[in-house]
């Protein structure tokens, strides 16, 4: 059986003294390491910087940290933009024990008032145009950033373009939105059979439901917490890739939560006329 563990992480920022988020950071990676996490994604922006000046960067420290441990980490952090000085991309980068992997710089919303005059960000976001795939433990990942998993059609080109596992780190959420955020992540696992996983800063504010960590398969709620701290599941790779590569029907064995073969038998063809390079519906 081919099994991935891989691990969120929800914490609280120290927004006082933002460089100190870098050792906080590899404290959790390597207390999902010695879990057996092989995959650790931290938050959106963290351990940062999440808003100018860009007056640190741990790359250099998580990097050395995916080595020694020979782990991949999902970081986050806002991007300068060459020439443009007033605008950033909002990134997660890949570190892995051969140094960085990639990285996804957010593609959606395109208004500006999403990270502009916040108390937490306050910097002027720019929208990315790339959606790339990684191939990371032996699986295929992909990468979303907090509120795009509004958005179902970034997770379905993700996941025609290979993705497995999609990360969908956020910032902090509106506790009105809690149950809306909990639905949509498993949504977005049972439409596309991914793994779906999701984590966030705790800011402080935020009472009877803290945050939301949450690791998905398409059939289950496989880990889930509200409470600071590293979040572990394991990932069924064949179970997955055999939920893709069979046919929808009445007597699929074991289906529970999903049908089988949605990424080739449920769609409409005309949709994918004008789709990006690279993103169709898969033949098996």
């Amino acid at each position: 059986m081919t099994t991935l563990r891989i691990a969120v992480v929800q914490t609280k920022p120290d927004v006082d003294d933002p460089p100190k988020n870098v050792a906080k950071a590899i404290a959790y990676v390597e207390s999902a390491a010695a879990q057996g996490a092989r995959i650790v994604c931290l938050p959106e922006t963290f351990p940062g910087p999440w808003r100018p000046p860009l007056d640190y960067d741990g790359g250099a420290e998580l990097s050395a940290c995916a080595r020694d441990l020979d782990v991949h980490v999902i970081a986050g952090t806002i991007e300068a933009i060459e020439g443009d000085a007033d605008h950033h991309y909002n990134s997660l980068v890949v570190y892995g024990p051969a140094g960085e992997v990639g990285r996804y710089r957010r593609t959606t919303p395109q208004g500006p008032w999403i990270y502009a005059g916040g108390s937490f960000w306050d910097f002027g976001y720019t929208a990315a145009d790339e959606l790339p795939v990684f191939e990371v433990e032996g699986a295929t990942i992909g990468l979303l950033v907090c509120s795009e998993v509004y958005v179902p059609e970034l997770a379905r080109a993700l996941a025609l373009k290979g993705a497995e596992i999609i990360f969908m780190p956020a910032g902090l959420w509106k506790m009105s939105q809690w149950d809306t955020w909990r639905v949509l992540t498993r949504a977005r696992a049972i439409e596309n059979l991914a793994y779906t996983a999701t984590c966030q800063n705790i800011l402080g504010h935020e009472k009877e439901k803290p945050g939301l960590s949450m690791i998905c398969s398409p059939e289950d709620v496989l880990a889930e917490s509200t409470i600071e701290g590293v979040l572990v599941a394991d990932c069924d790779l064949d179970r997955l890739r055999m939920l893709r590569r069979e046919e929808d029907r009445r007597d699929f064995p074991g289906g529970k939560a999903c049908k089988a073969g949605v990424l080739w038998q449920w769609y409409q063809p005309h949709l994918y006329a004008d789709a990006p390079d690279g993103v169709e519906p898969s033949d098996r």
